[in-house]
């Protein structure tokens, strides 16, 4: 579907699938940069992108964005540090000081990567829950506890850690963002092995000390500050899922066009024919939702779009695991295989409708935009 675009727009769009095509075309090449699969982040292969100048698009606006995210997620190009960095800069952008700007927003421009730590083993979707503390001391805060599921914390420069500097557990009030560097003394990092390969860690923080410059926005303030994220960090995760969804279908519409039985494409079947059909008019509907959201958010960066911001996040997490799981099963036994790509989507995509937000939690946030 071809959307109102700039010609610069496309242009852009149209360098990195390109780019993709080259560096990441080949199962061969994804898999020397990723050492099989195992993981998400090719620096090498980001800092040439850097290089391009693409990362800027940090700097732009949600539309720019949206493209590059669905185009590198589609060319499946290792750069899984660019999301979490992404989220970081739009919460730096908004409320960091010009010296926090310049080294987070300037730096991932420039190919640096950065993580955010926010879930604790007993704090998940309760965000008000959350018991890592930060305690002013000697013009600094000395943090302990602990924090999980931080993705690309094992690579990042520094880390956007959400912890309590009052209140108690049970309280979104007191909970405070700072910029914690990776190489810390009191900070250990620790690999939690996935079904997806090396995404995700472990943060255990025993008496860390952070200058109080380290503060991002102000103390006290980190749920408001989380809230106002929201757009960005939804869409992001969409787009992603957006390009991973088309990448499972155009994979799967190959293969079902090629693969014979009983002396026809098996993509001719009508039970077959129609489940295509079907998955295409929803991804369809998933580009207009993200396209859509993005510029609302472009047209004013500072509004929260609670409903829009949920729904786009529920609709392509959910279309995308149906995607690949549908993909899997249209492919029989190759797509279990490894030596496909669609084992790969279907891992991918099973994560998204619960990173970020699960669908549950999206769910229940747009019942409640509508009162009830």
């Amino acid at each position: 579907m071809d959307l109102d675009r700039t010609d610069e727009q496309r242009d852009f769009a149209n360098a990195v699938a390109d780019f993709c095509k080259r560096e990441t075309g080949t199962r061969s090449q994804r898999d020397a940069l990723t050492e099989n699969g195992l993981h998400k982040h090719h620096q090498g292969l980001y800092q040439k992108m850097a290089d391009l100048g693409w990362l800027e698009v940090v700097e732009s606006s949600m539309v720019d964005m949206c493209l590059f995210l669905e185009e590198t997620a589609y060319g499946q190009a290792p750069i899984g540090g660019f999301a979490t960095s992404s989220i970081v800069a739009g919460a730096v952008s908004r409320f960091g000081s010009a010296e926090q700007q310049k080294a987070v927003v300037g730096g991932t421009a420039a190919g640096r990567t950065f993580s955010i730590a926010m879930s604790e083993p007993e704090a998940g979707s309760d965000v008000a829950a959350l018991a890592c503390r930060a305690s002013f001391k000697n013009d600094g805060y000395v943090i302990n506890g602990q924090k999980t599921w931080c993705s690309n914390a094992h690579f990042a420069d520094a880390i956007l850690l959400v912890a309590r500097t009052g209140g108690v557990p049970g309280e979104h009030a007191g909970l405070t963002m700072l910029l914690v560097p990776a190489d810390s003394p009191g900070l250990r990092i620790s690999g939690i092995d996935t079904m997806g390969g090396k995404e995700v860690n472990d943060l255990w923080f025993t008496d860390c000390v952070v200058p109080a410059d380290a503060v991002v926005g102000e103390v006290g303030a980190g749920w408001k500050q989380l809230m106002a994220g929201l757009n960005v960090e939804r869409l992001i995760l969409a787009a992603l899922m957006l390009g991973t969804a088309r990448r499972a279908f155009d994979d799967v519409l190959a293969y079902v066009k090629d693969r014979k039985q009983f002396g026809r494409p098996v993509g001719t079947f009508q039970v077959l024919r129609h489940r295509i059909a079907d998955l295409a008019t929803e991804i369809e509907c998933c580009k207009l939702l993200v396209y859509r959201t993005a510029e609302l958010v472009d047209r004013d960066p500072s509004r929260v779009l609670p409903r829009e911001s949920s729904m786009v996040k529920l609709k392509t997490t959910e279309v995308a695991r149906e995607m690949a799981l549908a993909g899997m099963q249209m492919m029989g036994g190759y797509g279990y295989a490894t030596e496909y790509d669609m084992e790969r989507h279907v891992r991918a995509a099973l994560v998204s409708t619960v990173y970020g937000g699960t669908s549950e939690i999206q769910r229940d946030i747009i019942g409640k935009t509508y009162g009830l």
